[in-house]
């Protein structure tokens, strides 16, 4: 047996640690851990975070975060630097930024969290302009923001580089002001899914973005029900929206396939009937949290989660702190960062 004392280890390339054979002895005064369980989850990622939203009669600052590969009832994280409803949440893999929304007017602020961590958020930079009810989505470089109302519904998309500080750019313009809609990406993509248009009436139009790219959405296909106000996820493959209002409230749950084009696939049912509701994702589960149901008025508490990869209606969760509405998701293992 051989012995060696070391401050650090890596590769030649200095890209990773050694790869190390054979029967190998460790002693150190700082300890080692060993990793255990699925090694889908390990490398310290699999959180969901939640932000903001609305538990009447007041506004929320919270910030809420869960284990997505467990199961169980949501934990305090920290607070914005703003209580506000209906603002736009998106993530890398380290950093959570949480846009917009209304405190009580339509706000331009962006917030940013290193989801690792906990504690209060920090000033990020602000939005093009004042908006809620926008689509949000990234992947490990991009953030981007689509549609809203200031209180007219608004075609603006915004962007910026989550790992950086500063105000977001233009992207370009939606086709149609919307407002109400949803969004969820791959590495490559970001789906813009829902909402509502100057019809004033809910909306079945899938759209979508290069998110690499600038310039305005493209047709991809349609939502098996026109709606507003779901709850979108993904894995690095497929895109699911759960939840929203057709014009009552519904709990269904669509899928699509991202790297194609074509219209979403009936998944399953949502635990309950809700809209108002923000979902976020690791590359195995999908969980929504929160929502609202007009009749009875209600705010939820409620967790529940799919398997992205099959089909079939969600599951108890647990709960987020408290009961709220238009929060903000977002997690640091979603399917826009591969």
């Amino acid at each position: 047996m051989s012995e060696f004392r070391i401050d650090q280890i890596k590769s030649q390339d200095a890209t990773r640690g050694p790869d190390i054979a054979g029967i190998t002895t460790f002693t150190g005064t700082s300890g080692i851990v060993i990793p255990s369980g699925d090694t889908t989850y390990r490398g310290g990622r699999g959180r969901g975070v939640w932000a903001g939203g609305y538990d009447q009669p007041a506004l929320q600052d919270t910030i809420d975060y869960i284990t997505i590969s467990t199961t169980g009832n949501a934990t305090d994280f920290g607070n914005l630097t703003d209580a506000r409803l209906l603002p736009g949440a998106l993530s890398s893999s380290v950093r959570g930024v949480v846009g917009g929304g209304t405190d009580p007017s339509a706000s331009n602020i962006i917030d940013y969290i290193t989801i690792s961590s906990t504690g209060n958020a920090f000033d990020f930079g602000d939005l093009t302009e004042k908006r809620r009810a926008m689509a949000s989505f990234s992947n490990d470089v991009r953030g981007i923001w689509a549609g809203g109302d200031n209180p007219s519904r608004l075609s603006t998309i915004d962007y910026v580089t989550i790992s950086s500080k500063g105000d977001a750019a233009t992207f370009g313009e939606l086709g149609e002001a919307t407002n109400t809609l949803h969004g969820t990406s791959s590495s490559t993509r970001g789906l813009l899914m829902g909402g509502e248009t100057a019809s004033a009436a809910p909306h079945n139009v899938i759209s979508y973005v290069t998110i690499s790219t600038t310039g305005s959405n493209k047709d991809f296909g349609d939502l098996t029900q026109a709606r507003r106000g779901s709850g979108s996820c993904s894995s690095s493959t497929r895109g699911l929206t759960g939840g929203g209002n057709t014009g009552s409230v519904t709990d269904t749950i669509d899928y699509i396939t991202m790297a194609s084009l074509g219209d979403a696939v009936d998944f399953g049912n949502l635990t309950q009937a809700r809209w108002l509701t923000a979902a976020t994702s690791n590359s195995i589960r999908g969980v929504w949290g929160g929502g609202y149901n007009p009749s009875p008025a209600a705010e939820y508490d409620i967790l529940d989660y799919v398997t992205i990869a099959s089909t079939g209606n969600a599951t108890d969760f647990g709960n987020l702190q408290t009961s709220k509405r238009s929060p903000g998701a977002c997690s640091d293992s979603h399917g826009g960062l591969g």
